[in-house]
């Protein structure tokens, strides 16, 4: 055997037991990374333990928590107006839930995932509850459906959603 042929061996044999030891660092470094593979596969309740967190994060810092389930390239189509595109032209449409007076609550009531298991909608009631200027309290009910993408971060966010207030039921 030539010197070359012993050191290319050498050089190799050093290099499989860096790369082997790096492996086995990283494994032991207490930081597993997961990977899609990982990764629960949603279902139904997946979407409707969102739809908790959503209400949640809406009632709790109001504008800001109901927006932060948006999509960027989310579409709202609201009660009897044009569809808005996007997330900061749809937010600009939702400031009255940072007012203490507005409370907005719903309630899945069916929900669906797709075979792909990356795409998926609920569907339920809404009540919405407002003080008029004289103090009087409004309620204003409907059904609303939600469609929610997983994005690529693994994160699940409204995609599109929609409403419509059911008739005769404003107070």
């Amino acid at each position: 055997m030539s010197l070359s042929s012993l050191k290319f061996l050498l050089f190799t044999f050093i290099m499989v037991v860096v790369m082997m030891g790096a492996g086995l660092w990283a494994q032991a470094s207490g930081d597993p990374k997961p990977t899609v593979a990982d990764a629960k596969p949603a279902t139904t309740d997946t979407l409707r333990q969102l739809e908790a967190d959503f209400m949640k994060a809406a009632a709790e810092r109001g504008a800001d928590g109901y927006m932060s389930y948006y999509a960027e390239d989310a579409i709202e189509v609201p009660n009897g107006a044009d569809a808005i595109h996007g997330k900061a032209n749809i937010a600009k449409t939702m400031g009255f839930l940072n007012d203490k007076n507005n409370q907005l609550t719903w309630t899945p009531v069916d929900a669906g995932i797709s075979i792909s298991g990356d795409l998926g909608w609920t569907s339920g009631t809404y009540e919405f509850r407002s003080k008029d200027k004289d103090g009087k309290v409004k309620v204003e009910q409907g059904k609303y459906t939600s469609i929610w993408k997983k994005q690529p971060d693994g994160n699940w966010r409204v995609v599109l959603d929609m409403g419509n207030a059911s008739p005769g039921d404003k107070k």
